[in-house]
């Protein structure tokens, strides 16, 4: 490596954690993989939440969980490295506690989008999958969040926060950096901390699966009317006036 270039993010560091698990952490670790292989007719099918599973402990895919993978799922560590660098919720640095995702997609974008990305950006002073100085927010610019129906979202740790402007996105990373209570448009009622919800995209149920709204109202408009609950009239405007033709002689 040049001694003019660093690591290619400014928090990797150059040997992700090599320190071995500590007795009671790696035990917990087997057990809980045993659980996850169960699921699975071959081991290896259990690679992605397995990746989830170390997240929760160490924050993001070390050296020493990468191993443990391999180990547990009889594969190489090269098969495992390409797959956690494959997909963009498998991070390779320390993480913060909270990632916030700014979907800058076609119509998140046009709707506001792009100028909530950039007043957030600005004003926590970072730029995309890179984390404030004191460890809370790492700030992810995303291609899609899935609810184009309430354009523009933002998701703090995945949960959704619907119909945002500049203002309250900077005021929910705010919340967020200073321990406040924030309440997710859809889905649960609070947002978990990136390793607690590491471990429920592990398979683990945190119990907050019934919590909040499950859909709005925009997402259930198409159902309503195909159940017959409601009726669907198609308005277009009236045409207009053809012009008079002049008369033929």
């Amino acid at each position: 490596m040049s001694e003019n270039h660093g690591p290619l993010h400014v928090q990797t560091p150059l040997r992700a954690s090599d320190e071995p698990y500590d007795p009671q952490t790696l035990a917990d670790l087997v057990r809980d993989a045993e659980l996850i292989v169960a699921r699975y007719p071959q081991k290896r099918s259990a690679l992605l939440p397995l990746l989830h599973l170390i997240q929760s402990v160490d924050g993001y895919v070390t050296g020493r969980g990468l191993t443990f993978c391999a180990e547990q799922l009889d594969l190489t560590e090269a098969e495992v490295s390409g797959v956690a660098t494959f997909y963009t919720q498998y991070k390779r640095h320390p993480n913060g506690e909270y990632t916030v995702g700014v979907c800058t997609n076609t119509l998140c974008a046009v709707m506001g989008g792009d100028l909530i990305w950039d007043t957030v950006s600005e004003h926590l002073g970072i730029g995309h999958d890179e984390t404030t100085e004191d460890g809370k927010v790492t700030l992810e610019r995303v291609e899609c969040n899935a609810a184009c129906d309430y354009a523009p979202v933002v998701m703090a740790n995945w949960e959704f926060f619907d119909n945002q402007t500049p203002e309250s996105t900077v005021q929910l990373v705010e919340d967020l950096r200073a321990g406040n209570d924030v309440t997710p448009t859809r889905g649960a009622t609070s947002v978990c901390s990136f390793k607690q919800m590491s471990r429920v995209l592990a398979g683990f149920s945190d119990g907050r699966a019934d919590e909040g709204v499950g859909a709005g109202p925009a997402s259930l408009e198409g159902l309503r009317i195909a159940s017959g609950e409601q009726t669907y009239t198609r308005t277009a405007p009236a045409p207009a006036p053809e012009a008079p033709k002049e008369q033929q002689s």
